[in-house]
């Protein structure tokens, strides 16, 4: 049993929910999203709270009932204040820029990392080797931190490349003679 599932959403003003069918939507302050539910699952709006339950009581059906709240919590979140994932680029001559839809990073290559930014998504640089990405959808903003991570992941001897921001790189002792 789904000890997430039983604990309800709350709704922050500003927030309007729109349930049809198995199609819920959300407008808040920062846009619209929407999510399809399991058919398994069943989502009820009482007095400012959602409150997701299992239409049987199976495992599955119960699992099914945690993510869909978890889901609608990431939504509700989303909606109402956004996301924001922060980068640190550590490494000499390591830079980033934001221009735009684009991100250009230099990370030691021969060449430029350009990475466009998608939709939902945006990038800023308030110093050289900081970057923050904002959003409303949770999955999103966390895959392309990972993304952008992935061209150089901090590696274990001087602890060189892009992690996220308040990450402990476990760094490894030299070879010796």
């Amino acid at each position: 049993m789904s000890r997430v599932a039983k604990s309800p959403v709350k709704l922050p003003s500003g927030v309007e929910i729109k349930l049809d069918g198995q199609e819920l939507t959300a407008k808040g302050a920062k846009g619209t999203q929407s999510i399809s539910i399991h058919p398994a699952v069943e989502v009820r709006n009482e007095e400012g709270e959602l409150r997701v339950s299992p239409k049987s009581e199976s495992q599955q059906a119960w699992a099914l009932a945690g993510t869909t709240r978890a889901l609608l919590s990431n939504l509700i979140t989303g909606v109402s204040a956004g996301f924001e994932r922060k980068l640190e680029l550590v490494g000499v001559g390591y830079k980033a820029q934001a221009q735009g839809k684009v991100l250009n990073l230099t990370l030691g290559f021969s060449h430029p990392v350009a990475y466009e930014m998608p939709e939902g998504v945006t990038a800023e640089t308030p110093t050289q080797t900081e970057i923050v990405l904002r959003g409303m959808d949770k999955q999103a903003v966390g895959q392309v931190a990972a993304n952008v991570r992935a061209y150089r992941p901090p590696e274990p001897y001087k602890g060189k490349g892009v992690r996220y921001s308040g990450e402990q790189v476990r760094r490894k002792e030299a070879k010796k003679k």
